[in-house]
């Protein structure tokens, strides 16, 4: 069994052919899915696609909300609001996607750091794990998260691709990694393939972020270029490449350790 904890099912490039996609995941053998919530429309989606497939595909779909740093000039009292609601759902099994990315800052950064601590704040209060992005932002996202670290259950960074001392800095908080195709990636994950080894497996899970990254090792790269869940054994296969446990146990273990952050069902 395989879990992707990062999933946009929600993205238009799956909108005609959700339930293939679904199908192919598990044949793959990838068993569950998080769909990622980036804003209070896409959160509301992904806890809709939760409910629309529950029969068709029990206990395979949960989901995250929040509202993604790119959009965080969007947060204030009316969309908190909706956000702690929509945190209620039970599918929802975690906040965020939420951090800080000071790469594009298509929102500011105060903007981005206030709606950051608001989520932090919120699942604090609902203790719930946080589903956090970091981009060129290490630095200050490591200081706001130590300053709350105490009262936080549990975070994990997704997609994580920066250098070893950030991974350490993440580390040295007991935050576990999420680790996507970049690790397939011969031109961009050249550093993330020398760290990946420093994660200890009870802090590691594995995700695609489909549509986006498509890994680079696959036999056969899809014609439209778009990732999908069931590509989740070639992000696996990836990892294995540059660590030295066996895939089985690789699998066994990032799937147990999902199983429990995002409290799922055994």
């Amino acid at each position: 069994m395989l879990i992707d904890i990062g999933v946009n099912l929600s993205n238009s490039r799956f909108e005609k052919d959700r339930e293939a996609v679904l199908k192919r995941a598990q044949e793959a053998g990838v068993e569950r899915l998080i769909l990622t919530g980036t804003s209070i429309a896409e959160s509301q989606t992904v806890v809709d696609i939760c409910d629309q497939y529950a029969d068709q595909f029990p206990g395979m779909l949960y989901a995250t909300a929040g509202i993604h740093p790119h959009d965080s000039s969007g947060y204030n009292r009316e969309s908190a609001t909706v956000l702690r609601t929509l945190a209620q759902h039970p599918s929802v099994v975690s906040i965020g996607e939420t951090g800080l990315d000071f790469n594009r800052n298509l929102s500011t950064e105060k903007e981005q750091q206030l709606s950051f601590e608001a989520h932090i704040e919120l699942a604090i209060e609902l203790g719930m794990p946080l589903f956090l992005h970091e981009r060129d932002a290490a630095q200050r996202q490591i200081e706001i998260l130590k300053s709350y670290r105490d009262n936080i259950t549990e975070a994990v960074i997704h997609c994580f691709t920066g250098d070893k001392k950030t991974l350490f800095n993440y580390l040295d908080m007991n935050l576990h990694i999420g680790i996507t195709g970049w690790i397939c990636d011969e031109r961009r994950g050249l550093e993330l393939q020398k760290i990946a080894s420093n994660i200890p497996l009870n802090r590691l899970m594995i995700e695609t972020d489909a549509p986006y990254l498509t890994p680079r090792n696959m036999p056969k790269t899809p014609k439209n270029s778009r990732n999908e869940p069931a590509f989740l054994t070639s992000v696996l296969a990836g990892l294995c490449a540059v660590r030295s446990e066996p895939e089985d146990v690789i699998a066994a273990e990032t799937s147990a350790t999902a199983i429990k952050f995002f409290g799922l069902a055994e």
